[in-house]
């Protein structure tokens, strides 16, 4: 919503929620935003009080717009049928009829939200069967953008995919104005219109294939430290190729965020449901190898440290799911700790983006809560006072007895391993979830240094 107010000065775009303390947050008067993305703070500064503003009047503002995009949570289901791998449309459902009870007119009302294939279809019943006095044209609109990369994404998107009803006059206006807000600043043959149906299945497509990508050179990673071959070499090699591309070939501790397992759970779920469990096993299975790959890591650690890492000083170095955002949606993270804590380590977690109580609530939830704002609650449980959370990444080296990297900051391919060896127990582990140090220059300062897909380290051959 920033960027198109940035780049279509002459339309009002209002941004609501229900929640004072986020809106109070997007008009912080120091603009101190309530998440963290490279730019936006500079978009933010050059559009809000002019075009852009934050509110929560919610119904006042559907009332006043033309187009109306929806981007309420989808989260995954934690109970009844479907439970943990279906989407939960009640959020949804309560937009649409809120849309429904307010609207007078004509407004076109556009999917954000990642949904299931022909959600769009039941919005559309929802709203002509509860409004008289309006009409109303559904699109579909996926975005695709990555976090840390999300305004260039935009600015200079691949593609821009809209989906509506072009059958009719009414559809095919839709499409058109939408597109027209785009235009702005893509060329038109970058913007792509389908049907409903083939929008909402792009966008669960999209991040399956992402993610498939990666959880096959994860699996790679572990043929390859058994071998000693290394996962780079093999992934440089193979992505030399034109057909294949290099892209997503980073072989790491395993992917997170909040949409690759959500959308891969929803596509397998949708398979299921239109009788294609072969299809639905097979996209599952991506989600399978992603839980493998944490495991295998966490049980390298324990293998590597006389198996055995009770009261153990163990630094974790990243909690967010990738770098350049603050983000800690199903980061590999969670697991890699918990699997520590299970096994009685010290937990000591450093994150330049992440506070202390946004790690700790991280910890204390269940499978899949996180996307279920009534149960977004911290927990007291068995852990706390085995997790520690430090302001300085050499603050929670010291004392260590290993260090685990588990996201991919720029600071950490710099830090002073000297420094860090000098104040750690010995043997000093470091364990590279996402591969960014120099292997064998830490090996030479003495570390016994393990990395994802790396040939194993000589001093645990011998030992």
């Amino acid at each position: 919503m920033a960027v198109i107010a940035l780049k279509c000065p002459e339309i009002k775009v209002t941004a609501v929620d229900i929640s004072q303390d986020r809106i109070d947050a997007w008009n912080d008067k120091d603009f101190k935003l309530p998440i963290y993305e490279p730019g936006l703070e500079d978009v933010v500064r050059a559009t809000r009080g002019k075009n852009l503003f934050f509110s929560t009047a919610v119904k006042e503002t559907i009332k006043e717009a033309d187009m109306i995009f929806v981007s309420v949570n989808t989260p995954t289901k934690i109970r009844g049928i479907g439970a943990g791998c279906a989407a939960d449309l009640t959020y949804w459902e309560s937009a649409a009829r809120m849309i429904a009870e307010v609207s007078t007119g004509h407004k076109i009302v556009v999917e954000k939200s990642t949904v299931p294939v022909k959600t769009a279809e039941a919005v559309e019943k929802v709203l002509s069967r509860n409004c008289q006095n309006a009409s109303f044209s559904v699109l579909s609109n996926p975005e695709f953008l990555a976090e840390g990369t999300a305004i260039e994404d935009l600015l200079n998107a691949d593609r821009m995919l809209i989906g509506g009803r072009d059958d009719t006059e009414a559809g095919a206006k839709a499409i058109s104005v939408l597109k027209s807000i785009y235009e702005h600043w893509l060329p038109s043959e970058r913007i792509i219109c389908t049907n409903l149906w083939s929008a909402d299945l792009s966008k669960l497509t999209a991040n399956a294939f992402l993610a498939q990508r990666v959880s096959s050179i994860n699996a790679i990673s572990a043929l390859c430290e058994a071998t000693g071959a290394d996962v780079q070499q093999v992934g440089k090699a193979i992505g030399t190729d034109s057909r294949i591309g290099p892209k997503f070939l980073n072989a790491s501790v395993g992917f997170g965020g909040s949409c690759f397992q959500k959308d891969i759970l929803n596509l397998s779920h949708i398979c299921d449901t239109y009788g294609l469990p072969e299809v639905a096993n097979y996209w599952k299975s991506v989600v399978d190898m992603n839980d493998y790959q944490k495991k295998r890591f966490v049980n390298r650690m324990i293998e590597y440290m006389f198996n055995t890492i009770t009261n153990k000083k163990i630094a974790v170095l990243g909690f967010a799911f990738k770098k350049d955002t603050g983000d800690t949606r199903e980061t590999p993270a969670i697991d890699v700790c918990r699997g520590l804590l299970t096994e009685s380590a010290e937990v000591y977690i450093y994150d330049p983006k992440v506070t202390d109580a946004q790690i700790r609530q991280e910890l204390s939830l269940d499978k899949f809560e996180w996307d279920h704002p009534t149960r977004q609650t911290v927990k007291p449980s068995s852990y706390d006072a085995k997790i520690h959370t430090c302001d300085d990444v050499y603050e929670a080296c010291n004392g260590a007895h290993a260090v685990a990297i588990l996201t991919e900051w720029d600071m950490f391919k710099t830090l002073d391993w000297q420094k860090v060896y000098d104040n750690m127990m010995k043997p000093a582990f470091i364990f590279d979830g996402r591969n960014v140090v120099d292997l064998e220059a830490t090996r030479k300062i003495g570390f016994v240094s393990y990395a994802i897909g790396k040939p194993q380290d000589q001093w645990v051959k011998n030992n």
